[in-house]
């Protein structure tokens, strides 16, 4: 998705190998009508399967599985990663370890809305070390729903949370897959293959 890789290029902040800030247009302040084209995206990538619910866990993946779900015209989950105190009824629940703020985290979804007739796609911001949504694909499991595939926005191609999925067998789509970054530069892999070597203009 090019217009994705020119805003990471203009705006992303890369403080380090491994650190990516995108949150002046994707998970702090949102650019509403990129997230839009993004769920349109999704669409064009996952579309063609029977989609029943679209899932992410709270917070920063919301907006992408909402403007996906609109797309594809079905509704979307989010885990929360907190039991609320309005959540008294049964829950499918994982264990997930973030590794951005270093913590470990249950996230639960509630059994009225997930269950072995829905056929589920998974959307999130990031793809990284794939411990949120592996997470999520054993709340899927647990569900007894079929899982059709996993979209990310962005991906560290360099970190192993894609052959965590893909030895599971799960489809995987990221729209902007980085292949190597650091301040200064960012190495994106286009069609799956090639490396396009962007250099740093405002914001890399």
């Amino acid at each position: 998705m090019k217009v994705l890789q020119e805003r990471i290029r203009q705006e992303g902040l890369i403080l380090s190998d491994t650190v990516l800030k995108v949150d002046s247009f994707l998970n702090h302040q949102v650019d509403t009508e990129l997230a839009l084209q993004i769920g349109q995206e999704f669409k064009k990538l996952f579309g063609h399967q029977p989609i029943t619910k679209v899932i992410t866990i709270e917070a920063s993946g919301i907006q992408f599985a909402m403007a996906t779900a609109i797309a594809l015209g079905v509704p979307f989950i989010y885990a929360k990663k907190k039991k609320a105190v309005t959540l008294s009824e049964a829950v499918y629940s994982a264990p997930v370890h973030s590794f951005t703020r270093q913590e470990d985290y249950l996230v639960s979804v509630s059994q009225k809305y997930l269950g072995p007739n829905d056929k589920v796609l998974i959307v999130d911001d990031f793809l990284a070390t794939g411990a949120a949504l592996v997470g999520l694909v054993d709340i899927v499991k647990e569900a007894g729903a079929e899982l059709l595939g996993v979209g990310c926005v962005i991906e560290k191609s360099f970190q192993e949370g894609r052959s965590l999925l893909e030895n599971r067998g799960i489809e995987v789509h990221a729209l902007a897959r980085i292949a190597s970054m650091s301040p200064g530069e960012i190495h994106f892999i286009d069609n799956e293959s090639s490396l396009e070597k962007i250099k740093e203009s405002a914001g890399c």
